[in-house]
Protein backbone atom coordinates (compact mmCIF):
# COMPACT_ATOMS: atom_id res chain seq x y z
CA UNK A 1 0.00 0.00 0.00
CA UNK A 2 3.08 2.49 0.97
CA UNK A 3 3.92 1.68 -2.77
CA UNK A 4 1.26 2.62 -4.69
CA UNK A 5 0.50 5.62 -2.53
CA UNK A 6 2.97 7.39 -0.71
CA UNK A 7 5.45 6.26 -3.52
CA UNK A 8 3.94 6.83 -6.35
CA UNK A 9 2.66 10.25 -5.18
CA UNK A 10 5.60 11.96 -3.83
CA UNK A 11 7.42 11.67 -6.87
CA UNK A 12 4.59 12.60 -9.37
CA UNK A 13 4.14 16.01 -6.91
CA UNK A 14 7.74 16.60 -7.51
CA UNK A 15 7.27 16.13 -11.26
CA UNK A 16 4.18 18.56 -10.91
CA UNK A 17 6.90 21.01 -9.13
CA UNK A 18 9.07 20.78 -11.82
CA UNK A 19 6.45 21.49 -14.61
CA UNK A 20 5.83 24.23 -13.07
CA UNK A 21 9.65 25.61 -12.87
CA UNK A 22 9.36 25.12 -16.74
CA UNK A 23 6.26 27.41 -16.61
CA UNK A 24 7.66 30.22 -15.01
CA UNK A 25 10.81 30.23 -17.16
CA UNK A 26 8.63 29.86 -20.27
CA UNK A 27 6.84 32.77 -19.11
CA UNK A 28 10.04 34.96 -18.09
CA UNK A 29 11.66 34.32 -21.45
CA UNK A 30 8.41 35.27 -23.23
CA UNK A 31 7.90 38.13 -20.97
CA UNK A 32 4.29 36.65 -20.46
CA UNK A 33 2.30 36.87 -17.32
CA UNK A 34 2.67 33.91 -15.39
CA UNK A 35 -0.65 34.50 -14.22
CA UNK A 36 -1.78 33.82 -17.64
CA UNK A 37 -1.24 30.37 -17.59
CA UNK A 38 -2.11 30.00 -14.65
CA UNK A 39 -5.89 30.91 -15.12
CA UNK A 40 -5.26 28.72 -18.72
CA UNK A 41 -7.83 25.94 -18.96
CA UNK A 42 -8.35 23.44 -21.73
CA UNK A 43 -12.39 24.00 -21.90
CA UNK A 44 -14.39 26.40 -20.03
CA UNK A 45 -16.37 23.92 -17.99
CA UNK A 46 -12.77 22.92 -16.11
CA UNK A 47 -10.83 23.77 -13.71
CA UNK A 48 -7.77 26.24 -14.75
CA UNK A 49 -4.45 24.95 -13.93
CA UNK A 50 -4.23 26.54 -10.16
CA UNK A 51 -6.97 24.35 -9.18
CA UNK A 52 -5.59 21.22 -11.08
CA UNK A 53 -2.88 21.40 -9.06
CA UNK A 54 -4.49 22.46 -5.92
CA UNK A 55 -6.99 18.96 -6.73
CA UNK A 56 -3.57 16.87 -7.60
CA UNK A 57 -2.50 17.60 -3.83
CA UNK A 58 -6.05 17.01 -2.21
CA UNK A 59 -6.23 13.59 -3.53
CA UNK A 60 -2.82 12.93 -2.67
CA UNK A 61 -3.15 14.26 1.19
CA UNK A 62 -6.54 12.98 1.69
CA UNK A 63 -5.74 9.08 0.41
CA UNK A 64 -2.58 9.24 2.83
CA UNK A 65 -4.42 10.29 5.87
CA UNK A 66 -7.11 8.20 5.38
CA UNK A 67 -5.05 5.54 4.40
CA UNK A 68 -2.82 6.34 7.69
CA UNK A 69 -5.89 6.46 9.63
CA UNK A 70 -5.64 10.21 10.36
CA UNK A 71 -8.31 12.92 9.97
CA UNK A 72 -7.45 14.15 6.52
CA UNK A 73 -6.22 17.62 6.18
CA UNK A 74 -8.28 20.50 4.73
CA UNK A 75 -7.11 21.62 1.81
CA UNK A 76 -7.59 25.60 1.53
CA UNK A 77 -7.38 27.09 -2.59
CA UNK A 78 -6.13 30.25 -1.36
CA UNK A 79 -2.47 29.97 -3.93
CA UNK A 80 -2.03 32.56 -6.65
CA UNK A 81 1.42 32.22 -7.92
CA UNK A 82 3.50 29.63 -9.19
CA UNK A 83 5.80 29.89 -6.17
CA UNK A 84 2.48 29.07 -3.66
CA UNK A 85 1.72 26.39 -5.85
CA UNK A 86 5.14 25.03 -5.56
CA UNK A 87 5.09 25.93 -1.80
CA UNK A 88 1.85 23.69 -1.37
CA UNK A 89 3.28 20.82 -3.40
CA UNK A 90 6.11 21.06 -0.78
CA UNK A 91 4.07 21.19 1.81
CA UNK A 92 1.99 17.96 0.79
CA UNK A 93 4.92 16.22 0.37
CA UNK A 94 5.89 16.53 3.96
CA UNK A 95 2.41 15.78 4.90
CA UNK A 96 2.51 12.45 2.88
CA UNK A 97 5.66 11.43 4.05
CA UNK A 98 4.92 12.01 7.69
CA UNK A 99 2.15 9.44 7.79
CA UNK A 100 2.95 6.54 9.13
CA UNK A 101 3.98 3.68 7.05
CA UNK A 102 3.24 0.75 9.25
CA UNK A 103 -0.49 1.77 9.17
CA UNK A 104 -0.64 2.91 5.66
CA UNK A 105 0.64 -0.32 4.51
CA UNK A 106 -2.21 -2.25 6.87
CA UNK A 107 -4.41 -0.34 5.18
CA UNK A 108 -5.58 -2.64 2.28
CA UNK A 109 -8.56 -4.22 3.91
CA UNK A 110 -9.58 -1.78 5.60
CA UNK A 111 -12.42 0.85 5.95
CA UNK A 112 -12.15 4.52 4.36
CA UNK A 113 -14.88 7.16 4.59
CA UNK A 114 -13.81 9.67 1.69
CA UNK A 115 -15.52 12.92 2.35
CA UNK A 116 -16.45 15.00 -0.84
CA UNK A 117 -16.24 18.49 -0.86
CA UNK A 118 -20.79 18.72 -1.26
CA UNK A 119 -20.66 16.36 2.33
CA UNK A 120 -21.76 13.36 0.69
CA UNK A 121 -19.54 10.57 1.97
CA UNK A 122 -18.32 6.84 0.26
CA UNK A 123 -16.96 3.86 2.03
CA UNK A 124 -14.22 2.11 0.37
CA UNK A 125 -11.83 -0.46 1.60
CA UNK A 126 -8.14 1.19 1.63
CA UNK A 127 -7.12 -0.92 -1.39
CA UNK A 128 -10.14 0.14 -3.22
CA UNK A 129 -9.96 3.66 -2.57
CA UNK A 130 -6.25 3.95 -3.49
CA UNK A 131 -6.59 2.22 -6.91
CA UNK A 132 -9.88 2.89 -8.37
CA UNK A 133 -10.57 6.73 -7.10
CA UNK A 134 -7.71 8.54 -5.27
CA UNK A 135 -4.88 7.47 -7.78
CA UNK A 136 -7.30 8.08 -10.61
CA UNK A 137 -7.65 11.31 -9.61
CA UNK A 138 -5.05 12.29 -8.94
CA UNK A 139 -3.09 11.60 -12.56
CA UNK A 140 -6.17 13.55 -13.54
CA UNK A 141 -5.33 16.64 -12.56
CA UNK A 142 -1.47 15.98 -12.93
CA UNK A 143 -2.20 15.24 -16.54
CA UNK A 144 -4.58 17.69 -16.99
CA UNK A 145 -2.11 20.42 -15.41
CA UNK A 146 0.49 19.37 -18.13
CA UNK A 147 -1.90 19.30 -20.45
CA UNK A 148 -2.99 23.18 -19.76
CA UNK A 149 1.32 24.45 -19.95
CA UNK A 150 1.89 22.32 -23.16
CA UNK A 151 -1.21 23.56 -24.90
CA UNK A 152 0.00 27.10 -24.07
CA UNK A 153 2.77 26.34 -25.43
CA UNK A 154 5.40 25.72 -22.80
CA UNK A 155 8.22 23.16 -24.25
CA UNK A 156 7.05 20.00 -21.93
CA UNK A 157 7.45 16.76 -23.21
CA UNK A 158 6.99 13.06 -21.91
CA UNK A 159 10.06 13.08 -19.48
CA UNK A 160 9.15 15.65 -17.70
CA UNK A 161 5.93 14.30 -17.07
CA UNK A 162 7.45 10.99 -16.44
CA UNK A 163 10.68 11.84 -15.16
CA UNK A 164 13.19 9.06 -14.44
CA UNK A 165 11.29 5.58 -13.78
CA UNK A 166 11.22 4.47 -10.37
Amino acid sequence: MVEASVDVFVPYLGNLSALLDKAAAFAGDRQIDPASLLQARLAPDMFNLIRQVCEANRHAAIACALLAGRTPPVVAESDTDIAGLKARIAATIDVVQSMPREVIEASGDREVVFTFRSGATRAFHGRSMLLTFSLPQFFFHVTTAYDILRHAGVPLAKPDYLRLPR
